[in-house]
Formats: structure tokens, C-alpha cells, sequence
């Protein structure tokens, strides 16, 4: 990687990318939580590079879709790391911490994406429509996944979410989504009536 590294320094970015899972946080918002005073932006971008490099931290594009509306789609990385146990390491948080906070466990998918030769998304857009990943396959095919590990309500919603974004592509320009997909931490799979998948966590496998 070149040049010397601070331990310090590497774990402020660390905790304050953990805060940030999940999120589309800018450079600027990351830096400023870790306590820009103590560092340059220069500094930060170093350490982001070798956290890159060395396959700490993997970010996830955003989706450039072919939607039908005036909405202005967010363009920001979704940030993640190579493995979601990092930021739990970086926080302190045990197995319990995360069982009480199932929104910070959350659930990254690129090792199903990968295995199936797909990359990885996240959309976003300024209506509030989103799903927070996207694995879309080298033949086009692709499917629009929201995760709600909590209540039947987000459940809910989230399927409304899904269904509206499908409705909004073009499909004279790609293909309808495959699927549409809810990841949650119940115990039972099934398809709703309107189509939607509710997949247990536990269910997937790569």
C-alpha cells in the first residue's frame, strides 16, 4: 500500500463506516463522524483506497435503470463492506446486540450475486422509491429486493415499494424484473398474493 498508517486513524474510519452501513453517506459525512479534525481529506482518501484494496470495504453502485418518471436518481455508492462481521467487530456489538437491533444486522447479498455470476445494486431515487439491492445477471435478467428483518408492516410496504418501481420501467428499452423479493427474519417462505417473494434470511444459499 505505501507509506504509514495510523491504527488510530484506520479505526475511527472503520467505527464510522460501520455507522454508515447501509447508507448512502457521502466521503465528506464519513470523514467528518470520524473527526476530520485529526485528518486531511487527502489522509481519508489514502485510507479508503487501501481499505478498497485490501477488500475491506465494497461498496455497491447504484442501479442505472431505464424508469419512466422525472424523479432524480441517486447516483451514490451504497456503502458495505466485504464482510458484514467487520462492522460489527468495528461497533463492539456481540451476537444479542444484533438480535435487538435487526436493522443494524441488516444482510449483504453480493456473495449470492457473485455466485451467480450477477453483480449487486442498490436504487434509489428522489420520490422515495428504492430497493435496497438489485442483482442483475449477464443476461439481463434481474430482480428487486427489499430486506425488513422486523415487522409485517414494513413487510408491507416494502412490497408496495417493489411493485412501484417495477411499474416505472421501461420495458421497450429491458426486460420487466424476474422477481421481486422480500428478505425477512420469519420463519416460513411464501408468495404473496400480489406476486411478491417473502424469503426467510436462512433460506438463501449461494
Amino acid at each position: 500500500m505505501g507509506g504509514v498508517y495510523s491504527q488510530e486513524i484506520l479505526h475511527r474510519l472503520l467505527r464510522s463506516y460501520a455507522r454508515h452501513i447501509s447508507t448512502s453517506a457521502s466521503k465528506s459525512l464519513i470523514r467528518k463522524d470520524a473527526g476530520s479534525e485529526a485528518f486531511s481529506e487527502k489522509t481519508f482518501d489514502r485510507y479508503y483506497d487501501a481499505l478498497k484494496k485490501l477488500f475491506v470495504i465494497d461498496d455497491i453502485p447504484a442501479w442505472n435503470s431505464n424508469i419512466r418518471s422525472k424523479a432524480r436518481i441517486q447516483t451514490s455508492p451504497t456503502r458495505q463492506f466485504c464482510d458484514p462481521s467487520i462492522a460489527s467487530a468495528a461497533l463492539g456489538l456481540g451476537p444479542q446486540d444484533l438480535i435487538d437491533d435487526l436493522k443494524t444486522f441488516g444482510l449483504d447479498l453480493s456473495i449470492y450475486a457473485s455466485a451467480m455470476r450477477g453483480t449487486l445494486y442498490h436504487y434509489r431515487d428522489s420520490n422515495g422509491l428504492e430497493a435496497d439491492a438489485v442483482i442483475h445477471l449477464r443476461n439481463g435478467s434481474y430482480g428487486l429486493i427489499e430486506v425488513k428483518l422486523g415487522r409485517q408492516s414494513d413487510i408491507d410496504s416494502a412490497a408496495e415499494h417493489l411493485k412501484e418501481l417495477a411499474g416505472k420501467i421501461d420495458t421497450e428499452y429491458m426486460k420487466s424484473p424476474s422477481f421481486l423479493m422480500i428478505v425477512t427474519a420469519k420463519n416460513t417462505a411464501y408468495r404473496r398474493p400480489d406476486g411478491v417473494y417473502v424469503v426467510p434470511l436462512a433460506t438463501l444459499r449461494p
